[in-house]
């Protein structure tokens, strides 16, 4: 057809001499500007030549770094009030004289300056610590608390489903707004993709404040598809506050039979880390909502004895290129003396993380992973399985969960020192996406979260060298390329 062929070769010849200046561009904005660490470039070089052109569309939507923009702002009084706790505690690490209640905190005071210093979080010791696994149980007692709120609710999470379970929180969160509690809920405008107005009108028009996380002005086209705010945290009346892995939908409940169990790890804390929970949602809250919540005692409440749990509660995000999160779970590598239990969805550890874990193996020291069999990401599977590899041959023990799907985000050491969190052992969750983590110090939680890793080996696979040996050649060469895309999965 003639005309067809007037503007479509025109078009395709000025495509084809274009990409390779296109891609030029690309390549010089990635190396000079972005200033990202050497694997991350090679990655995104060797998508570009790749695929060209669809790897510039690929970067325009998620390769876009966020280091450098201030994302956050913390108000003057606030941060007038967190930098005397800090300062107080810092000096008091440094010279010897911090009371620790707990005989076993002490060993891992490094951990705790490092944390107390890069993400600006005091460590609590008057926190009661209650761990949940199983998702019903999780969100029975969420909506228990919630039904017992007096005034105010805040919610942040990933992803809030527009199923049952969804519809479940909405109204009890608008009934608790009728009666004059303050509700603010935040979630993630990507993974709360299928969020529908009509779901959160009802608790828009109790009074109930709704905000999505860097929403995007063109409807259903979102180029922000990298810093996602993964975190999931509510804090009811200051004093109760969850933090973990679980969303709010009907898989988390194990109710979605493809995915069959869902497997994760939450944490119910009442005590003095709650107020750090809240510091990170007024944050969350003030960057979709542009409302300034200001420091007052009703946010804050002081909280009398509670028990001895020591907590530090941590954040981490694009907006730094402290990667606290990361660094925290290094630190804890390297002082493991005995055992290092590891549990993650997705394991796609940067170098840093996989030396750590490797050099803790070949040292005598009892390293496990634990991760699904079955993966949700196929992509993200395959890198994982070609990094499970280098950590086998270094002795450590793989673990494939059978029971259902493992989301779960722990690390145990020693059973004194656990982190529990948002984030998986992936670049995604330590550079590109907004994340939160509580690190917990001492023998009662650590000793709970050891039995739990155990308990959920009789549901698991044991992979050895041989059987990962056995794999075909061509899962083998698919897994090396999913492992040279690691760094931006």
């Amino acid at each position: 057809m003639p005309f067809i062929e007037d503007w479509v070769v025109p078009v395709w010849k000025f495509i084809n001499n274009w990409i390779p200046v296109i891609n030029l561009l690309f390549a010089a904005v990635i190396i000079f500007l972005e200033r990202r660490n050497v694997g991350v470039t090679w990655a995104w070089l060797m998508l570009l030549l790749l695929l060209p052109l669809v790897g510039c569309i690929i970067y325009i939507f998620i390769g876009q770094n966020l280091a450098r923009q201030k994302v956050y702002r913390m108000k003057p009084r606030m941060e007038r009030r967190v930098r005397e706790e800090l300062e107080d505690q810092k000096v008091a690490i440094e010279n010897g004289t911090y009371l620790y209640h707990d005989p076993v905190v002490p060993n891992f005071r490094h951990l705790i300056y490092m944390n107390l210093l890069s993400s600006v979080s005091p460590l609590t010791q008057n926190n009661e610590v209650t761990l949940l696994t199983d998702g019903k149980r999780k969100f029975e007692m969420l909506l228990d608390k919630i039904d017992q709120a007096q005034q105010h609710i805040h919610l942040l999470y990933y992803k809030v489903g527009n199923d049952d379970t969804g519809r479940r929180l909405i109204e009890a969160l608008t009934r608790k707004a009728k009666e004059g509690v303050e509700v603010r809920l935040l979630y993630d405008d990507i993974g709360s993709l299928d969020i529908s107005r009509k779901l959160l009108f009802p608790l828009r028009e109790a009074g109930g404040m709704v905000y999505s996380f860097f929403p995007s002005k063109i409807p259903y086209l979102n180029f922000r598809f990298n810093y996602r705010n993964h975190r999931k945290i509510v804090i009811v009346d200051g004093k109760i506050g969850f933090i973990g892995g679980f969303n709010i939908g009907d898989e988390y409940l194990g109710l979605n039979k493809k995915i069959g169990y869902w497997r994760d790890t939450h944490l119910m804390i009442y005590g003095d880390a709650v107020h750090r929970l809240q510091i990170q949602f007024m944050r969350d809250w003030e960057v979709a909502s542009n409302e300034s919540l200001t420091f007052e005692p009703v946010l804050f409440p002081e909280m009398k004895d509670v028990a001895r749990t020591a907590v530090q509660v941590v954040s981490s995000g694009p907006n730094s290129d402290k990667q606290q999160i990361k660094n925290g779970y290094i630190k804890m590598i390297f002082q493991a003396q005995k055992r290092i239990y590891v549990q993650t969805p997705y394991f796609v550890p940067d170098e840093g993380m996989l030396n750590a874990l490797r050099i803790a193996a070949l040292s005598g020291i009892d390293v496990r992973i634990m991760i699904p069999k079955k993966g949700d990401h196929r992509l993200v599977q395959w890198a994982s399985y070609a990094h499970i590899g280098d950590l086998l041959r270094a002795g450590a023990k793989c673990y494939m969960y059978e029971k259902g799907f493992l989301h779960a985000k722990t690390i145990v050491v020693d059973g004194e020192a656990a982190a529990v969190g948002t984030a998986n052992m992936d670049n995604r969750s330590f550079e590109l996406n907004f994340e939160i983590t509580a690190f917990l110090y001492g023998t009662d939680v650590a000793s709970r979260l050891e039995a739990t890793f155990e308990q959920d080996m009789q549901d698991c696979k044991l992979m050895t060298c041989e059987s990962y040996d056995c794999r075909n050649k061509l899962i083998r060469a698919v897994e090396s390329v999913a492992r040279l895309l690691s760094p931006i999965l």
